[in-house]
């Protein structure tokens, strides 16, 4: 067949964002520091953006107490320590002292590395313990074999060390507090932790259940363990209850960012107070009033632009540009507020009996996306957009917005999946311990109360609470 070139035309519909959008989606977004902090960069970096300073500067008239006034107000005149007037300060300008929070916390790694001072080592031996240390991952765990950790040691420092010697070292980790530490898995986590207890009955056979019956222990087979020990079911408990005290996570309470958690908080995005049935939402910012500087608003540059345009085009294009630019991000924060308020707003309306009536999540109803897309008329995208990573205040304590979506179970039925989840959990906690519930046991104790679900939705639920099967909750 003989080859042609052809031209043929064609349409095509295709939806793209436009800048304005993208930056519009990225804005909704953020949460409220990120937002901030968003503004301060383009304050920065737009000279033709301002701050309309007229509130704040009438505020900083009329505040004038500094800090420590603020500190002592706290006081009555009368009940003023002696120490905050009396105390010596750093400089003779100062009047008190002001301590300083010092970072206490250390890494497992540092805990364990300072524990082998207490030990007479050789350069060598320590740093094949300090190497042996690096390997622990954060619960405590050993990751690696001696063989292994030798030959990189060999590897990387050029020095010759043996399995036996490495094989020491871990020995050495292995005596070290937090007790654990330096276990390869559970059962020789938990064997090492009970041999460094007294030597008590219940001890012992602690150490004979975790050594020798760990299949039977860890499937909670507690006749046939009952029966291969000679134990009666007393006994067994008295020993259980031993093995439950033990820590299965040595590493895990020793964390060096203890600090950043202490200071890491939520900063709430939405404020919903209550008066009786009325419910007050507020927009909880620290969003600057923003306004065109004044050398590039329309009135007064018109006559310079003309005159720069004769002389310096780029600079011409470049005012026009800012400007342009300051304008749409103003418009761009002031959409982002409403959406964010609108939304909101929505949530509130459909969730009015949760703020109500004690903020108890089994009177959540059910909502999606969709339902508030209703209400504002936005897309879906948006919504999710404006909701991620969003929190609200109550005087109860402060939600993630994400708390308040949920599906209906089923397509006849206006119950909440919290509600549902509320009532597993009361059923799981309230049952007969040496004869946990089933699923299909769970499922008709659900269907008494009112819930008609699935039994394959009440597993589901089930492991979303973190309930183990029926046989995994037996206790004795």
């Amino acid at each position: 067949m003989k080859e042609s070139l052809n031209i043929s035309l064609q349409q095509k519909m295709q939806q793209r964002l436009s800048p304005m959008q993208v930056r519009y989606g990225r804005l909704l977004e953020m949460n409220g520091p990120e937002f901030e902090d968003e503004i301060q960069r383009v304050l920065d970096d737009n000279p033709a953006l301002d701050v309309d300073d007229t509130i704040a500067d009438t505020s900083a008239e009329e505040f004038k107490e500094t800090a420590e006034d603020i500190q002592l107000a706290d006081y009555r005149d009368d009940d003023i320590p002696s120490y905050r007037l009396e105390a010596p300060g750093r400089s003779d300008s100062e009047r008190t002292y002001e301590p300083l929070a010092a970072d206490s916390a250390q890494s497992l790694f540092d805990t364990l590395g300072a524990q082998l001072s207490e030990h007479s080592l050789t350069d060598t031996q320590r740093s094949i313990a300090l190497y042996v240390i690096g390997n622990l991952d954060d619960n405590g765990y050993l990751t690696r074999d001696a063989a292994s950790m030798a030959y990189d040691i060999e590897a990387h420092t050029g020095l010759t060390v043996t399995t036996a010697e490495v094989q020491r070292m871990i020995a050495l980790v292995r005596t070290m507090d937090p007790p654990g530490v330096g276990a390869v898995d559970l059962r020789d986590c938990l064997l090492i932790q009970l041999r460094r207890r007294p030597s008590t009955p219940n001890t012992r056979l602690a150490i004979e259940i975790v050594d020798h019956y760990f299949d039977l222990f860890s499937l909670k087979h507690y006749d046939r363990l009952a029966t291969s020990l000679g134990v009666d079911q007393t006994t067994l408990r008295d020993a259980m209850h031993v093995i439950r005290s033990l820590n299965p996570k040595p590493g895990g309470d020793i964390d060096s960012d203890i600090a950043d958690e202490r200071t890491r908080h939520i900063i709430p995005d939405f404020q919903v107070e209550t008066d009786g049935q009325t419910l007050t939402l507020t927009l909880l910012n620290n969003i600057p009033e923003l306004v065109i500087e004044e050398s590039f608003r329309d009135d007064a540059t018109a006559a310079a632009t003309s005159v720069v345009a004769r002389h310096n085009q780029e600079a011409a294009v470049f005012i026009k540009q800012k400007r342009d630019e300051a304008r749409d991000f103003i418009r761009l924060v002031s959409m982002r507020q409403e959406t964010l308020f609108n939304v909101m707003s929505a949530i509130v309306k459909i969730q009015r009996d949760f703020f109500t009536g004690g903020e108890n999540e089994s009177l959540i109803h059910p909502m999606i996306l969709k339902d508030i897309s209703a209400m504002t008329g936005y897309d879906l995208s948006v919504i999710s957009r404006a909701t991620a990573g969003k929190y609200v205040a109550t005087p109860r304590g402060v939600y993630p917005l994400k708390l308040f979506f949920n599906e209906r179970p089923t397509d006849d039925t206006d119950t909440s999946t919290h509600a549902i989840l509320a009532a597993l959990r009361d059923t799981i906690e309230n049952e007969d311990k040496k004869h946990p519930l089933s699923d299909e046991a769970l499922t008709a104790s659900l269907a008494g109360k009112g819930y008609e679900i699935a039994r394959r939705t009440v597993a589901k639920y089930r492991e979303r609470l973190g309930y183990p099967v029926a046989r995994m909750r037996r206790e004795i």
